[in-house]
């Protein structure tokens, strides 16, 4: 049972990359909460995912009338949720493990839910980020007291969480190597909407938000022979937030399928993230699969780029340098750099890490199991001893929480 702030349908990323293969092991319940205008009273609905293998979209839907009331909506979250798993279609979700993204779902599901093991993939910093609610970093707090199990997504993260939790990993990003590995094929076609572009094409596919650098964007199109192309979808910015030139093209959100043709059409592959608090945590991924598919790629000195991958990507100081560096890989690109690229995508695969990740679950399960079968021990063994004790004592006894 996943508890995500991200949704299914979204940009496809981690928490979609784990959980299409976890479940060709397990079915996983994907859990969604949404503002729709188009309901009266709070509801859910439940689908099987479009291409999630054994996964089941489980939506919780709010009208925006109640979205104010907190304390109401994380208290309809666990009944809606409690209401549906009921259902025969989803009652093989009544013992989960739970799975969270989000930590302002441990309020409504931590701990209520009959799990068998609590699991937090912290993926970003979540506090850090525009219109965080004040409320998170004391709900994550309460999550990582509650989580058996902790995985980070980037090392700095890892540094941070393990602080408060002694059984947390570090698995950062992970690619899907035979996917991006599409744009160094020759039958691999480039997108018909950037095809005529002058070039060089400098380019960038991801959230466009507020982490990436919107004035280097603008010197870079001032300064190119070329053109800069921004595919995704806008998140937390709006249009007349973002620079405007003619070299400069935002052509919103494509989906993953789509994803090889673009790489294949950029001269460079661009991580042009702005230093700022939402960026000091993140492990972007598509450095690896920007990697994977064979590109030149520049970034600036986000610290996860620089500690992970600063044999494979050129790392920029500042936007003169940034400006610069990609103007000389788009004449030529280093070649050794690219080689390297591509070993480092090739031994990070999704795959690789899922299989980690599920071994630690079930280890962390067979030490919970073990654990309370201990206790019970020790609690029968007390409970023997105090049936020896004559009836007075007997009842002064005070019998321990296990």
């Amino acid at each position: 049972m996943v508890h995500c702030h991200l949704h299914w349908d979204g940009v496809w990323q981690r928490p979609q990359q784990f959980m299409s293969r976890i479940s060709m092991s397990r079915p996983v319940l994907f859990v969604e909460t949404h503002v729709d205008s188009s309901v009266n009273t709070p509801t859910y609905r439940y689908a099987p995912a479009e291409g999630g293998g054994n996964v089941t979209i489980l939506q919780v839907l709010f009208p925006p009338s109640v979205w104010h009331d907190g304390a109401y909506v994380d208290r309809t979250r666990r009944e809606l949720v409690a209401a549906a798993v009921r259902e025969p279609a989803l009652r093989k979700f009544r013992k989960p493990v739970q799975w969270f993204y989000d930590p302002m779902a441990v309020t409504a599901f931590g701990g209520h839910m009959n799990e068998v093991l609590n699991v937090y993939d912290c993926m970003d910093q979540l506090s850090q980020f525009r219109g965080a609610p004040p409320c998170l970093l004391e709900r994550e707090r309460k999550l990582l007291a509650l989580a058996d199990l902790v995985f980070c997504g980037g090392s700095k993260l890892h540094q941070d969480k393990s602080r408060f939790h002694r059984n947390c990993h570090f698995y950062g990003c992970g690619v899907d190597i035979q996917h991006f590995a599409q744009a160094r094929d020759g039958k691999c076609a480039v997108p018909s909407d950037i095809r005529d572009l002058p070039r060089p094409i400098l380019g960038y596919y991801g959230v466009i938000d507020e982490r990436l650098d919107y004035e280097l964007l603008a010197k870079l199109a001032q300064e190119t022979s070329g053109s800069v192309v921004m595919v995704g979808p806008l998140a937390k910015v709006t249009p007349d937030e973002l620079p405007s030139h003619p070299k400069l093209h935002f052509i919103g959100r494509r989906t993953y399928d789509q994803l090889p043709g673009y790489a294949k059409a950029f001269d460079v592959c661009m991580m042009p993230f702005a230093l700022n608090e939402a960026t000091e945590f993140i492990n972007p991924t598509k450095a690896l699969e920007y990697l994977g598919a064979g590109r030149p790629v520049i970034s600036t000195r986000v610290p996860d780029v620089v500690s992970l991958f600063s044999s494979e990507v050129v790392l920029a100081t500042d936007h003169e340098e940034f400006i610069r560096h990609a103007a000389q890989m788009a004449q030529n690109s280093d070649g050794e750099r690219r080689a390297l690229g591509l070993q480092r995508a090739q031994s990070y695969t999704w795959d690789n890490i899922v299989g980690k990740l599920q071994d630690h679950m079930r280890h962390t399960f067979e030490g919970k199991r073990a654990a309370t079968k201990n206790g019970r021990k020790r609690l029968a063994g007390k409970l023997r001893h105090a049936s020896s004790v004559d009836g007075k004592n007997a009842c002064q006894l005070t019998v321990p929480s296990v």
